[in-house]
């Protein structure tokens, strides 16, 4: 199976012929996924949408669970092969019944796509008192992951891809204290440790399932215009990031260097499909390729060496367990 990437050993470009102003047309171009079943969270919406529609294009049935299912219908609208069914992230009874009602199916399932996510929002909480960013970013990929892990190993060749952020250097992830429970809550703290946790879990998840031949991959889309990411976000927030002036106004420089959404969503349907992934796993990617690792210090480009620790990952996976009230069992 190859070497795994604990420790960022694998972190590095190879070459995919790709580049960040790629789209998701150049990538999925050559790549048949007729009889191939996909689940793409987060699908009827902005890079989810556009990874959605590529999918389909090339072939594929897509599943699309989403919370506002009649939001969901008006953007899905004339894309042939996509299935919409219901499912809330923040709600942990929700994932699972919509993994029950895939299984039920009896199809394998050749991609898992956890796109959905949140950012930039105030303190909240699920209904098991987990912090919002972390439940949903994090934990409910965990979640519907573990759930619907005999439809992936009943492919006999699948993906898990989850979309991360160069926003993990923001924070590692707090063992001692991930709900913020003794400190005082900042939103951008909070998405940091969820992505960070979304690296470590697809390092440890491929190192598990590779021997099924179930591989996973975590992304940086890119900084995109378009989307509703921000939805939640103050001006006092876009100004702390450096994406504002005093006005409010965009930065010049931040405008040049956003993606369009068919350039943000390029990277997952890379990391889904391109053959150059199929002996490589456990790898963070970005610009349609796999990233550099970061030295350390405060970069934009690359993955921190936190997101990639053995222990770290081990760590999570077993805490993720105990925050869930699930055993992911992969054997």
């Amino acid at each position: 199976m190859g070497q795994n990437n604990d420790q960022g050993a694998l972190q590095k470009p190879i070459g995919s012929g790709f580049h960040a102003a790629s789209t998701t047309n150049e990538v999925i171009s050559g790549i048949d996924l007729n009889g191939k079943i996909a689940i793409v969270t987060g699908g009827n919406t902005g890079i989810g949408l556009e990874t959605t529609k590529t999918l389909a294009a090339a072939g594929a049935t897509v599943i699309v669970p989403a919370r506002d299912i009649v939001k969901a219908r008006k953007n899905l609208t004339g894309i042939a092969k996509v299935e919409l069914e219901t499912m809330d992230l923040m709600d942990p009874d929700s994932i699972d019944a919509f993994a029950a009602q895939f299984l039920s199916s009896g199809r394998p399932l050749h991609l898992l796509i956890n796109n959905a996510g949140i950012m930039w929002v105030p303190f909240r909480r699920n209904e098991l008192g987990i912090e919002s960013q972390l439940a949903t970013n994090y934990l409910a990929p965990f979640q519907l992951t573990a759930k619907l892990w005999p439809a992936l190993k009943k492919a006999h060749g699948a993906r898990v891809v989850n979309v991360s952020s160069y926003g993990h250097q923001f924070a590692p992830f707090d063992f001692d204290d991930p709900n913020f429970l003794h400190r005082e809550y900042e939103t951008l703290q909070a998405y940091g440790q969820s992505k960070t946790a979304l690296n470590l879990f697809s390092l440890e998840l491929d190192n598990r399932a590779k021997k099924y031949n179930v591989r996973a991959y975590s992304l940086h889309p890119g900084s995109i215009g378009g989307t509703e990411l921000a939805r939640d976000a103050s001006l006092e927030l876009f100004q702390q990031m450096g994406f504002c002036d005093a006005e409010g106004n965009i930065l010049p420089e931040v405008a040049a260097s956003l993606k369009t959404i068919p350039q943000g969503a390029a990277t997952t349907v890379w990391c889904a499909t391109s053959p150059l992934l199929d002996d490589i796993g456990g790898v963070y990617c970005e610009d349609v390729d796999i990233a550099v690792l970061a030295n350390g210090s405060s970069t934009s480009k690359g993955v921190q060496p936190y997101a990639l620790e053995e222990t770290s990952a081990k760590r999570l996976w077993d805490l993720s367990e105990a925050m869930t009230g699930l055993t992911f069992q992969i054997d």
